[in-house]
Formats: structure tokens, C-alpha cells, sequence
């Protein structure tokens, strides 16, 4: 097992500690989705939906957070994915298709792949038309020269399984 943060090189945490720190994981990701998904769009009359600080610092890191989903490390990856989802959701359309883009351009395997497209599975649900906006996002980093030769091959690979 890899040292982390928590532990030093050859310690390993106790199940109990392993259960109550996703709990504690799971609790938070609930509590952020009842926050995003609980902000609706207001009306003239209305204040403008309250901030989520957390969700506004991690916006600059989409990119990070992808590279770290496709590690599929344990559990680790179902609640960065599911973050992910979350922060889209909140910093739509932008963090969407950048999420998206990001996936399908670092995802090597089929089940890194898979994590592309349950994310457009559940993004696509709420936000109205994700797929023309993810294609022109990539479109534009490819036009903008952002990306190398193998990284462009795998996109195009990517987008032909999941087409």
C-alpha cells in the first residue's frame, strides 16, 4: 500500500479508520450535491445563488482532478469522479466540457474511458447541449496547439470508441 499523508511508508490504517474516513467523504460529497443541485437559477426578484467556496477554488484544477480520477486508485477514484460531477455541474458550461475534454484526451483504457462517459451520462442530464460543446472545446485546444501529437491521437481514438 502507498504511504499517504496520514500514515508513513509501511503503516497501514486500521479497516475501522478506512470506513469512518469514507463516511466522513461520503457525507461531505452529499452535503456539496445538496448544495449545487439546490442553487436553481434565480429570478429577477431573487439574490444570486450563494456561492461554494470549495467548489470555486477547485475550478482552476479541473485538469488535476481528472489526472487523479484516472489513477483509479481504491475507492478514491468513485469520490474524485463523483467531485468532478459535482463541479461541473456547478461551474457549467466551462468545467463541464473542460472535464470532459480532459477525460477523453488522458483516458488509456477502456475503464479510464468508461469515466468519460458515465460523466457525460450524468452531466448530460442537466445541462443542455454538453456533446456540441465538448467537440468544440476540443476542437479549440487542438486549434490552439495546447496539445502534443500523442496526446491528439488518443483524443481521436477516444472520441471514435465512445462514437
Amino acid at each position: 500500500m502507498p504511504a499517504s499523508v496520514i500514515t508513513p511508508p509501511g503503516l497501514t490504517l486500521h479497516d475501522g479508520v478506512r470506513e469512518a474516513c469514507d463516511r466522513i467523504i461520503q457525507l461531505l460529497l452529499l452535503n456539496l450535491q445538496k448544495l449545487v443541485y439546490n442553487r436553481g437559477s434565480p429570478s429577477l426578484a431573487d439574490s444570486p445563488p450563494r456561492p461554494v467556496p470549495f467548489l470555486d477554488a477547485l475550478r482552476s484544477h479541473v485538469r488535476d482532478l481528472c489526472v487523479e480520477t484516472l489513477r483509479l486508485e481504491r475507492k478514491r477514484f468513485l469520490w474524485q469522479h463523483q467531485l468532478l460531477g459535482l463541479l461541473a455541474v456547478y461551474s457549467a458550461p466551462h468545467c463541464a466540457t473542460d472535464a470532459l475534454f480532459f477525460l477523453l484526451t488522458l483516458a488509456h483504457t477502456q475503464e479510464e474511458l468508461a469515466l468519460a462517459t458515465q460523466l457525460y451520462a450524468v452531466l448530460s442530464s442537466c445541462l443542455a447541449d454538453l456533446l456540441p460543446a465538448t467537440v468544440k472545446t476540443c476542437v479549440c485546444q487542438i486549434h490552439a496547439g495546447c496539445l502534443p501529437e500523442p496526446q491528439i491521437a488518443q483524443l481521436f481514438r477516444n472520441l471514435a470508441l465512445v462514437v
